[in-house]
Parts: structure tokens; C-alpha cells; sequence
């Protein structure tokens, strides 16, 4: 284990391109504070670029010898800015490059999780060059439905229509941000996610929106959503639900931490709807919530994260 003075120069990687910039920047700059307080030499990068040389000149440029990613969203969570950090040979926290782009893909990690046997909602995969108004997806999974871009997260661009009519904008919407779009059917239950750190489940969180559903507002909003943690389940549902999560977090290859979103239906199945592979990173987002929970304090949660990219680095080293 290294001293707390010789973790080097850590980069606070934040910002990005994509369409969660301004999430991000709340995320790098709650851990640049809180790694600042864990007494480490610590800097915060903004990524503007999505060019993989731009990058590779800046990382250089500060000489940093590991990367905290609180990137989310598109070139944070889809494995280039972990290819480019494994190109310049810099440690990083989270997932490596094929379990971030996998988790990061609605459709494929899906795929992987229905292999093996873990719940998820019915769904169709829409194409946008093809024809999507015939699809008659009411009919074949039912009102209310879940549209959602199959590379986003945040709830950008999700809508939930409830009548027909509301379909096709629910698409074009989804549409403005991906080329690929999942509908799936809407389950009716809690809103449950639940943290993973260090390949151990944390103590599960109730989302409770005061809207009807838990979109991008009720997310973002202050005083629109109600957290309970841990949630008030029976002991044996928490642990199938926590059981799920942990499995889904192994089965797509993660590593360091992750956060499974999942809907626990009336008749107590977890469904999985997804993986975030760099979830929110202020003290009030939901896996800090869930490991304060567990009595990790935010600036001992973010030490870890470093502590365990480094190990990462040093066991493929020795490989």
C-alpha cells in the first residue's frame, strides 16, 4: 500500500463533450475538493476535445501520474478516454476500455445480461434509418412505454409516453441523440439503485420522485425526488436486490465502483435497466449517499477509487 504522499500528481478528469458536460463538471469538482482534503497533490483537467491526440498532448502537458475519471456520458463512459489514458500509460479509476463501452451500450450490455438469466424489461431496439412509425409498439409492449437513447445517460433524451399519439415525438426526441433508441415496456414498482464498491453491494437506495415518473428534471431538480437510504425492504428482498446488482457489475467486467439502476416489481423481481460505470460523484449523488451510508465518508470513497487504480495498473504490470 502506498503513503498517502506518494500517490503522485492525480488528475481530476471532468467536463467532456457529450451531452452531460455540466454533470460532469459538478462531479470533477466535488472530488478535486475532496481528494484536495485527503492531503493528495491534485489538479482538475477539463476535456473540451474528443480527439484522441488533443488529449493525449494535454494529459501529458500536466503531467499527471493518475486520472480520477468523473466523466460521464459519451468519450467518459464508452472506453475512449480509458483507451487514450491506457495509450500515455496513466492509471486510472473505474472500468477498463471493452466493460466501459459495453456498460455504456443499452442494447449490447442487455444482451449480456439476458445470457445470463438476469431480469430485464421486454424491449425493441429501433433503428433511425428505418421506418419507426409502424411499429406499433403500444401493441407489443404496452402503455405506458420507456424511449430512451441506447448510449445516454442522465435520462437525457428518455421520455415516457402514455397514449399512442406520444410515441413518435418520443422517438424523435431519443432520436436527436443516438442513432439507435430502446423502447422497453414500463415495469411498475420501486425505484431501487444500488452502488457496488470494491466488488461489495452498498446498502440499497429507494428513489422516490415527486413527479409521476423519475426523469431528467425529477433527477437534477432540488426537492423534486425523496432518496431513502437504505430503502425499507424486507432483509431477503434487499439482498436479492443487491445480489443482482453485484451480478450485473461482474458480468459486464466492471471494476472499482459502478451504480445499478433497477425497478423492483410488485411481485418483488429486480429488473436491471442499467449500469452507470461512472455514476455521480458529489457528496449528494447516489452512490456517495449509499456509501456514506455504509460509514465511507466522500473524500475515503474517492481516496479508495485511487487506491484501486492504482492496483489496477500494478496487477497488470505483473501480468
Amino acid at each position: 500500500m502506498k503513503e498517502q504522499n506518494n500517490y503522485g500528481r492525480i488528475g481530476v478528469l471532468m467536463g467532456g463533450p457529450s451531452s452531460e458536460r455540466e454533470v460532469s463538471l459538478k462531479s470533477g469538482k466535488a472530488v478535486y475538493e475532496a481528494l484536495k482534503q485527503a492531503g493528495l497533490n491534485v489538479v482538475g483537467i477539463d476535456i473540451i476535445s474528443d480527439k484522441p491526440d488533443d488529449n493525449s498532448r494535454l494529459l501529458k502537458s500536466r503531467k499527471i501520474d493518475c486520472a480520477f475519471l468523473a466523466l460521464h456520458g459519451r468519450f467518459g463512459e464508452d472506453g475512449a478516454i480509458q483507451e487514450i489514458l491506457e495509450t500515455v500509460d496513466i492509471p486510472y479509476t473505474g472500468s477498463g476500455v471493452l466493460s466501459s463501452k459495453l456498460s455504456m451500450d443499452k442494447i449490447a450490455s442487455r444482451k449480456v445480461l439476458e445470457v445470463y438469466n438476469l431480469t430485464v424489461p421486454k424491449y425493441k431496439i429501433i433503428d433511425k434509418v428505418s421506418q419507426y412509425d409502424n411499429l406499433d409498439l403500444g401493441a407489443c409492449l404496452g402503455l405506458p412505454l420507456v424511449i430512451k437513447p441506447a448510449t445516454h445517460g442522465s435520462s437525457i433524451g428518455l421520455s415516457i409516453p402514455e397514449k399512442e399519439e406520444e410515441i413518435v415525438p418520443a422517438l424523435d426526441l431519443a432520436f436527436q441523440f443516438d442513432d439507435k433508441v430502446v423502447a422497453e415496456e414500463y415495469i411498475s414498482g420501486r425505484e431501487l439503485t444500488v452502488g457496488i464498491l470494491e466488488d461489495q453491494a452498498l446498502p440499497v437506495i429507494e428513489i422516490v420522485p415527486k413527479k409521476r415518473f423519475f426523469d431528467f428534471e425529477a433527477k437534477y431538480q432540488a426537492g423534486f425526488t425523496e432518496y431513502i437510504v437504505p430503502a425499507k425492504l424486507e432483509e431477503k428482498i434487499a439482498r436479492l436486490v443487491q445480489s443482482a446488482a453485484l451480478k450485473t457489475h461482474k458480468f459486464l467486467g466492471c471494476f472499482g465502483c459502478s451504480r445499478v439502476d433497477i425497478i423492483l416489481s410488485r411481485d418483488n423481481i429486480p429488473y436491471i435497466l442499467e449500469l452507470n460505470s461512472i455514476p455521480g460523484f458529489t457528496p449528494t449523488s447516489l452512490l456517495p449517499k449509499a456509501a456514506k451510508c455504509a460509514g465511507i465518508e466522500f473524500s475515503q470513497l474517492c481516496f479508495k477509487l485511487i487506491q484501486l487504480a492504482y492496483e489496477k495498473a500494478e496487477a497488470k504490470i505483473s501480468l
